[in-house]
């Protein structure tokens, strides 16, 4: 494709108002009374069309490999389409395994272990968050949790609780993202810069991922009110309600209640072997969600539609949307103008430049796609020749992962889990998000920054 000219500042600070503008518009969602997926569709096409007449996206024929010429409009590959088919894929095929009555066992069993004990139902689901981030992605993690959320508080009718729970499990999922180097897109790109090993990442990764979580549990039983049952009469009546809760309730088929644990097992293990299985590595993840999907819409084929109206379309064009407007963004030197004042700080000295980065990261990935943040970062941490153990990568890590708990745009699991609550009928708008998670997110850098100055110097 034809590279751009290059561009005026005067004409990147354009851009900058027109991404303030989104924010600004997304804050006052329900003052607009428009949809999310409306409103970036607003600005994806004032975006374009400010793209096309300022001359700064690149138009032009692709080159396949085999020589042909292939006219695809600007916006198609501005979509990080990966994501989509992530959100798309692991979305069905929840949704169809959820009819084996799976997600239903899973649940009710977990709230039985709890002896219906909120706090401890709450500590079972934030390390399960933890885990499955970790072990599959962020996008795919929350999905799974968040069904299951639901069904343990609707049997404990504690639907008050719900709030809290889903908000939790949602700003964990970024906490979880940053134990392994393959956790989440950021960690892979800035990882692999820094030359940083598996085991090495995950060595330095997992003590603050471990303090944060009960920092983070600890916050949530304060800000949401999730109390503890009061005494043993309390426990006794608990236990004995949730001793009373059938888990095979809701599974009609003996047959395709085991055949979606055998097929949720080989999704959570493909999923988390993508980057080193032959083929599938170079398909993606967002191909072993789709796959499963189809394999699993096999049992309902007669009645798939079903299956695509369960969809949540407007968090998929919210997503698609969204991907044009940063990635006008990107051409429009948006993005290069974050990294540059980000790499003034790198240069200003070791205490303050790791300090500044981390949080100016943090900050920028909260109203911007932190995977091609990550990218402009990696640049130019890579041009100053660091080595891979500095403190400087490890800033850059933590506070692109760390900046999506900000705003509810600023991760796709908090963009997934805001989706949730608003499915179970919840009130929470963009303001109302960055008002309950602005204590969790700020404490997350905070100690961030403690255990990158203090520990990893």
């Amino acid at each position: 494709m034809h590279h751009a000219p290059a561009v005026a500042a005067s004409t990147t600070w354009i851009f900058v108002a027109v991404l303030v503008g989104m924010i600004v518009a997304l804050a006052l969602e329900e003052r607009l009374h428009a949809k999310k997926s409306m409103i970036t569709g607003v600005f994806a096409v004032l975006s374009l069309g400010l793209g096309a007449a300022l001359g700064v996206l690149p138009f032009g024929d692709v080159t396949l490999p085999n020589g042909h010429h292939v006219g695809l409009p600007v916006y198609i590959p501005a979509v990080d389409w990966e994501v989509i088919a992530i959100i798309l894929g692991a979305s069905l095929f929840i949704d169809v395994i959820s009819r084996s009555g799976i997600f239903s066992w899973m649940a009710i069993t977990l709230t039985r272990v709890s002896g219906g004990d909120p706090l401890r139902l709450l500590g079972f689901y934030a390390a399960l968050t933890v885990l499955f981030s970790a072990v599959l992605n962020n996008v795919t993690a929350m999905i799974i949790v968040g069904s299951l959320t639901v069904v343990s508080l609707g049997k404990l009718e504690r639907k008050d609780l719900l709030l809290g729970f889903l908000l939790t499990e949602g700003l964990l999922t970024n906490i979880g993202g940053l134990l392994t180097l393959i956790s989440s897109v950021p960690n892979i790109i800035l990882g692999n810069k820094a030359g940083i090993p598996f085991v090495d990442f995950f060595i330095v990764a997992a003590p603050y991922a471990l303090v944060a979580t009960l920092v983070t549990l600890a916050m949530a039983v304060v800000l949401f009110d999730i109390k503890p049952l009061e005494n043993n009469e309390a426990r006794f009546a608990a236990a004995a309600r949730v001793a009373s809760f059938d888990p095979d309730d809701g599974i009609e088929s003996r047959a395709f209640f085991r055949l979606s644990w055998g097929l949720l097992a080989a999704f959570i293990l493909t999923i988390a072997t993508t980057t080193v299985l032959p083929g599938v590595r170079e398909l993606g993840m967002g191909f072993v969600a789709m796959a499963f999907a189809v394999v699993a819409m096999l049992r309902y084929k007669h009645e798939v539609d079903r299956n695509y109206a369960a969809l949540d379309w407007d968090l998929l064009f919210f997503f698609i949307f969204l991907f044009v407007v940063i990635n006008v963004m990107e051409h429009a030197q948006v993005l290069h103008l974050l990294g540059g004042a980000i790499g003034a700080l790198v240069a200003s000295g070791d205490v303050t430049g790791a300090a500044g980065l981390l949080w100016s990261s943090a900050l920028a990935s909260s109203v911007t796609d932190n995977v091609p943040l990550a990218a402009v970062m990696g640049t130019i941490l890579s041009d100053q020749g660091l080595p891979t153990d500095s403190h400087l990568w490890w800033a850059t890590i933590f506070g692109t992962n760390l900046g999506g708990n900000f705003t509810p745009i600023g991760s796709a699991s908090t963009v997934v889990a805001v989706s949730v609550i608003h499915r179970q009928g919840l009130d929470m708008s963009f303001l109302r998000f960055v008002r309950a998670a602005l204590p969790f997110a700020l404490v997350h850098v905070l100690l961030a920054t403690a255990y990158v100055l203090l520990v990893l110097r």
